[in-house]
């Protein structure tokens, strides 16, 4: 799903009008009778419920007139109030507003803070106010009359219901641009919008619902612009095929992962768990001799390894033997450590490797000096997996920096390098050498614990074994990854879960996105 900005949104609406013909008023009816249909949903007793409608002189203000008109329709006690004079509405909206006059409902014209302290506590009374001041077309922060009625808003302790965007924020980037509404909801028309879906602007919006307004799916992929996607349960269902009957463990990968040192065993386990959860065929793990008994004593159902070692790290020597057992993807860098030869030994195998790779953590870490090595080619995909302080290696800048500018810095890190970026954190992100950036949904703050990287490293290499698509790879592994981490949550709580949690609940989360789950019924007993 397209998230949009400010331009492509205008330019969907534009082409819908004039190139497919559906005029600008049905969609403006289209989107009040959307909002209300899930305002109904929200609020089981909406007929009870007085409602507040505050309406700009824009377009947003003429979806607020709609809106104001099809509930007073269905019963519910409705006050309309103009940020405005009624003069001063045009086009759609002028439309709209003409109609409520006709069908008897009274506009309230709040055009100065005077009018503002008449009658903005008939506002703050309702217990449901409706935001229809700004939607996508601001590009200044708000000042004068319409911060004070946000402040006021926002102090009510009311809900507050936002169209398509929490007035005070842009649409052109996810970092407010100065007060806003502060949201429990928002319904948002058709295609999310860059705060709506990112942070800190996400933290403004409340629980999100995209209503359809009747613009065409293909209008929205066919626009021009950054291309930022959401991804979507649906979505990744269609990457999760049935298997056949006849199905054989060679059918779904081998994948090899590279991994583990003193110390940090767990690391080369919980990567080698999370394929196997993700429905890796074989799965083998290369690990320090010293490790590889305690590798292999930790799961029998993968095979391990030993590399040989130096006082410096791995022997060079094993890389042609790391070479020979990789068969489809290799999964480097995971707790393997930092060692001068260590980081050789990661260097040649992404110089010379001919299949797909996964680079992780340390592995990671041994391009800090030099990250135009750590590039993609034709023929050979390249995936790279950073949490935000070993992004900033890589770019040379600060953690606080990259965080401030994620999207930028792992889209042209992407293309740069010809790499696919799966930047870790809060709503992770995946770049692609084609300047696709992806939003993941799913996951939580429980999962900010050792371990959880690891999982998804394994995830990532298991997927791109059976899907030999690194973009469809990346996406579902993350998406599943977020998902497994919010059914753990939900069973043990975020403080305590941890990447061990996670991973047994990959499988739920596959039968979750498959909607295969099966349905038992618990009977407790009764009295």
């Amino acid at each position: 799903m397209r998230v949009l900005n400010s331009a492509q949104m205008r330019d969907a609406d534009r082409r819908t009008i004039e190139e497919i013909g559906i005029p600008s008023l049905v969609l403006m009816e289209n989107a009040g009778r959307q909002i209300v249909a899930a305002l109904e949903a929200m609020h089981a007793d909406l007929l009870e419920e007085q409602v507040a409608v505050l309406c700009g002189r824009g377009n947003n203000g003429g979806d607020g007139f709609v809106v104001s008109r099809t509930l007073a329709q269905r019963g519910v006690s409705v006050s309309v109030f103009l940020l405005g004079y009624v003069a001063d509405v045009r086009g759609d909206a002028r439309v709209n507003l003409e109609v409520l006059g006709r069908l008897g409902l009274s506009i309230v014209e709040i055009a100065d803070s005077q009018a503002w302290e008449l009658h903005g506590p008939e506002v703050t009374a309702c217990p449901l106010i409706i935001d229809a001041i700004f939607g996508t077309g601001l590009n200044a922060p708000v000042s004068g009359l319409v911060q004070s009625v946000i402040a006021d808003v926002n102090a009510s302790g009311s809900m507050v219901v936002s169209i398509d965007l929490p007035s005070g924020l842009s649409a052109d980037s996810p970092d407010p641009i100065g007060d806003s509404i502060e949201a429990d909801a928002t319904i948002t028309l058709g295609a999310p919008k860059l705060p709506l879906v990112l942070p800190p602007g996400e933290t403004r919006a409340g629980d999100i619902v995209i209503a359809d307004i009747g613009i065409p799916a293909e209008v929205f992929e066919a626009l021009d612009g950054p291309r930022v996607h959401l991804l979507t349960r649906a979505a990744m269902r269609a990457l999760i095929t049935p298997r056949p009957p006849d199905s054989h463990k060679g059918d779904y990968g081998h994948v090899l992962i590279v991994a583990g040192s003193k110390g940090k065993t767990g690391a080369a386990h919980l990567a080698a768990v999370g394929a196997l959860r993700s429905g890796a065929g074989l799965v083998t793990v290369a690990t320090p001799a010293a490790c590889q008994p305690i590798v292999a004593s930790m799961g029998p159902e993968y095979m391990t390894e030993a590399l040989g070692e130096t006082d410096a790290g791995l022997d060079a020597d094993g890389v042609d033997r790391v070479l020979e057992m990789a068969r489809d993807v290799i999964a480097i860098g995971p707790g393997l450590g930092q060692g001068p030869a260590t980081q050789s030994f990661i260097r040649a195998i992404v110089d010379r490797a001919t299949m797909p790779l996964v680079v992780d953590a340390d592995g990671l870490n041994a391009f800090k000096d030099d990250p135009d090595r750590l590039a993609g080619r034709e023929g050979r995909h390249v995936i790279i997996t950073p949490h935000p302080g070993e992004m900033a290696r890589l770019v040379g800048m600060s953690t606080e920096e990259v965080q401030a500018s994620r999207l930028e810095i792992a889209r042209n890190f992407a293309v740069a390098h010809r790499v696919y970026v799966v930047l870790k954190g809060h709503r992770t992100l995946i770049a692609t050498p084609d300047e696709k950036v992806f939003i993941c949904p799913t996951g939580n703050p429980g999962m900010a614990t050792g371990g959880t990287g690891d999982v998804l490293t394994g995830m990532i290499a298991a997927w791109l074994a059976q899907l030999l698509d690194a973009e469809a790879a990346c996406k579902l592994a993350v998406y599943l990854h977020g998902m497994a981490g919010d059914l753990a949550e939900a069973d043990e709580g975020e403080v305590s879960m941890t990447s061990s949690d996670l991973a047994g609940h990959i499988g739920d989360a596959i039968l979750e996105v498959t909607a295969r789950r099966k349905v038992v019924e618990n009977d407790h007993g009764s009295g």
